[in-house]
């Protein structure tokens, strides 16, 4: 199969410095390999994403340099490319994981979670659910509202190869716990939607951070329950601040936007990157 790269910005601020370089990683990448690039806007969140956030995502990549041949302003064969319009797409996998018994309803609230006794966290800070649900009855909650869950097989070892790490592996139970696919207000989980929407699209290799190592474990669990074929992985190298910590939208003075604006340059930027790969 040709070679099918994206690029996928959640509009819910303008791009920081880290995410730009991540996206640009997955161009190079693609373009190396004579491949096609898809722009697909993760716009799941809507309460904190708006059409300024959205239009801002297509202006600071295109002011950075990058292209793309598929996506919401150009279309292509896997439309739509706003994960917002996709909500039927993922409904159908939903409901095919629950048929065949991988997902179970659950009715505890955050807190209860936490509160649980002995409740660990995973290695990307997430509660592990401690099962409350798991074996419960069809139907036997009393809430009105409940999320679906994921039943990891505890105890089985996910393993794969990163390109940029190699060898990769983490327990299910122990790294991460029965993790959600769709939530109690009705919107699918990045979890759900990555993994429809890689696998629709036809995307061959998923570039990202790597502070989303566990997420590319719970994925895979999906992809084999769904018997799909994953994509291979390649997960960048998070970029700091002056203090260490990881960029994040709040790093106001690190969004293109900003940077833009104080005169730095698409080509100055670019430099710096090539010089740290």
């Amino acid at each position: 199969m040709d070679y099918r790269g994206r690029i996928a910005p959640s509009p819910t601020g303008r791009l920081h410095l880290g995410h730009a370089r991540t996206f640009w990683m997955a161009q190079k990448r693609a373009v190396s390999q004579g491949g096609c690039m898809v722009f697909r806007m993760e716009d799941l969140d809507l309460p904190r994403c708006s059409p300024e956030h959205v239009q801002g995502c297509l202006e600071d990549l295109k002011w950075l340099g990058l292209a793309w041949q598929e996506g919401p302003d150009k279309g292509g064969p896997y439309a739509p490319y706003l994960q917002s319009h996709r909500t039927a797409l993922y409904k159908t996998a939903l409901t095919r994981l629950a048929e065949e018994g991988h997902v179970y309803r659950c009715y505890c609230s955050r807190k209860d979670i936490e509160r649980a006794v002995r409740a660990p966290h995973a290695s990307d800070d997430d509660p592990i659910y401690p099962g409350t649900c798991r074996n419960l009855p069809t139907q036997s909650g009393t809430c009105p509202q409940y999320c679906w869950r994921f039943k990891v097989p505890a105890g089985e070892t996910v393993r794969f190869e990163d390109e940029r790490l190699g060898s990769c592996q983490y327990e299910a139970g122990r790294d991460f716990g029965d993790f959600v696919v769709w939530r109690a207000d009705g919107i699918p989980s990045y979890q759900l939607a990555v993994t429809v929407d890689d696998h629709l699209m036809r995307i061959t290799e998923v570039v990202r951070g790597e502070d989303l190592l566990v997420s590319t474990a719970r994925q895979l669990l999906l992809y084999h329950a769904l018997s799909w074929m994953p994509p291979s992985y390649y997960h960048c190298p998070l970029v700091t601040d002056d203090t260490g910590q990881r960029l994040a939208k709040r790093h106001r003075s690190l969004s293109l936007q900003a940077m833009r604006i104080a005169g730095a340059t698409p080509k100055a930027i670019r430099e710096k990157w090539r010089q740290a790969f």
